[in-house]
């Protein structure tokens, strides 16, 4: 199945892009895609504890299955004031 991945701020430019495309076996969840994307890219695996994950723009538990054609987004740590 095909996933798109969209990174924001920071990780985006540790990553090189704002935007990857997965592939992955048919009946994934969100942790298994985490896992394959912190294969791919050193820079995601050492920001995983930190990131959310939104799924399609609903945010989403490592538990959620994925679907051919969803959006995962990763989102950074948020600070402000």
């Amino acid at each position: 199945m095909h996933i798109t991945v969209l990174c924001f701020a920071e990780l985006a430019e540790a990553v090189g892009a704002t935007r990857l495309e997965l592939e992955l076996p048919d009946g994934v969840d969100v942790g298994s895609a985490m896992t394959a994307l912190s294969a791919q890219h050193p820079s995601i695996r050492a920001r995983r504890d930190t990131l959310a994950v939104a799924v399609n723009e609903c945010f989403a538990e490592s538990g959620r299955a994925l679907q051919n054609g969803d959006t995962l987004a990763l989102v950074g740590p948020v600070s402000g004031g």
